[in-house]
């Protein structure tokens, strides 16, 4: 049976939360791979909402397991928040259904002193991050000094890890003149934390090596989108990992072969959160128009997301990154009421025409789109369950980005329940 990899294909925001809940009916295990808690999911669930920031958004569905991957950042304190909230709506969650793989490097209250002591040195170049200290945390991986899931369990291990720790994060505070991190009280906070979340230690790849054994069908839950990948996207305003479908392998522990169809989660047209360039954005009515029936604002910060018209250059480029194999279309109900929409089919940079996004960042802030006008369409598509019941120019408007894009288009969603999706394709069973 096939595994199935969700990811963004845009700047993240394009309504994972709700494809992945919708495909996890389907799915046996769901893990997350990579990002932490700055990435929101939105759920409605006979009529509930839940906005989950760490949590795989299968965890609402009973049965199933839902696993959080070594390449994500953990903060304890809000995965004990957040377990709490889901609680006090009903949702049972216990170590036989949340599991988190004992490597994975914790986010500490130094890390987000760290972010927001470095966007205020920044000033009006600010990357525009969530203050989470999710970036900070990813570096302190990669230099090998991260307090990690499994220092919990013994307090001698943990004293070495948090020293190592302090030792670069002592320096650091005074250089930038911010008043020193605290160890005994961080040492304080995470013994108080450890017996909430050591239950939930678990070792991820043995626990997904089991469920291939067994033949059961994997979900994994990407995060943000392809054009915040720190390799890929629109760096340096990017985020701290890597968000293409690739990341999958290593995140969860498994290998490549593994990880299967790569569904890219795409929003009928493009928003973003925070700064860095934005080809197709509308500082006009429109931009306001699609931002108001979209409900455009952030899971995680409510910060208003930023705009434009649906680039087909983009995701065209993220299809190609990430490998995906299918499309799920998000959101086409914002679309309704347009006499006339627009597509970017290409990019003008000087005098030259290109058909990618380019690397550096000044000529990624220099682009300008070149726009192909569609004809909308008057009727509502919200709600809607079947291809029968969508416009003639609805139809032809996904068509076309299908052809735009290169990839077909399995998964239609016209609102947020989950009950509002067009299948079109299986992708458990392509």
């Amino acid at each position: 049976m096939a595994n199935v990899a969700v990811v963004g294909s845009q700047w993240g925001d394009e309504g994972k939360g709700k494809i992945v809940d919708w495909l996890s009916e389907r799915a046996d295990v769901v893990v997350r791979f990579q990002g932490g808690h700055n990435a929101g999911h939105t759920l409605v669930v006979d009529d509930v909402t839940y906005a989950l920031s760490l949590l795989p958004s299968g965890v609402v569905r009973k049965g199933k397991q839902a696993l959080i991957g070594n390449g994500v950042v953990l903060d304890p304190w809000a995965l004990v928040d957040e377990i709490e909230r889901c609680r006090q709506l009903g949702l049972e969650i216990d170590e036989r259904r949340l599991g988190i793989a004992e490597n994975t490097p914790l986010i500490l209250p130094v890390h987000s002193a760290l972010d927001h002591a470095r966007e205020r040195a920044r000033g009006a170049e600010k990357i525009g991050t969530t203050g989470r200290g999710i970036g900070p945390a990813y570096e302190d991986k990669v230099a090998r000094r991260a307090v990690r899931l499994s220092d919990l369990a013994d307090e001698d291990r943990l004293r070495g890890a948090l020293t190592e720790l302090f030792r670069h994060h002592s320096a650091l505070a005074r250089g930038m003149g911010e008043p020193e991190p605290d160890f005994d009280e961080h040492l304080r906070m995470l013994q108080e934390v450890a017996p909430m979340v050591l239950p939930y230690r678990a070792r991820v790849w043995q626990q997904l090596a089991e469920a291939r054994r067994r033949r059961e069908r994997v979900l994994f839950e990407g995060a943000q989108g392809a054009m915040l990948d720190i390799d890929h996207g629109t760096f340096p305003f990017v985020t701290s990992s890597n968000t293409v479908a690739g990341q999958a392998s290593a995140g969860a522990g498994v290998g490549p072969a593994q990880v299967g169809y790569v569904l890219g989660i795409t929003k009928a047209y493009t928003t973003r959160v925070g700064s860095g360039p934005f080809p197709t954005e509308l500082d006009d009515e429109v931009g306001t128009r699609l931002g108001e029936r979209g409900r455009e604002f952030g899971t995680v910060t409510g910060r208003k997301r930023r705009c434009g018209w649906f680039d087909a250059v983009m995701v065209r480029q993220a299809v190609q990154i990430s490998g995906i194999s299918g499309i799920a279309f998000t959101k086409l109900d914002v679309l309704d009421g347009f006499d006339e929409l627009r597509i970017c089919v290409g990019y003008r940079l000087g005098d030259e025409r290109i058909d990618y996004f380019p690397t550096a960042p000044d000529e990624q802030a220099a682009v300008e789109p070149i726009y192909e006008v569609v004809p909308g369409w008057s009727e509502s598509t919200f709600g809607a369950r079947s291809w029968a019941d969508l416009p003639a120019n609805c139809v032809k408007y996904v068509r076309h980005v299908e052809e735009l894009i290169g990839v077909p288009i399995a998964l239609l969603s016209t609102s947020p329940k989950r009950e509002d999706t067009i299948l079109v394709r299986d992708p458990f069973e392509d």
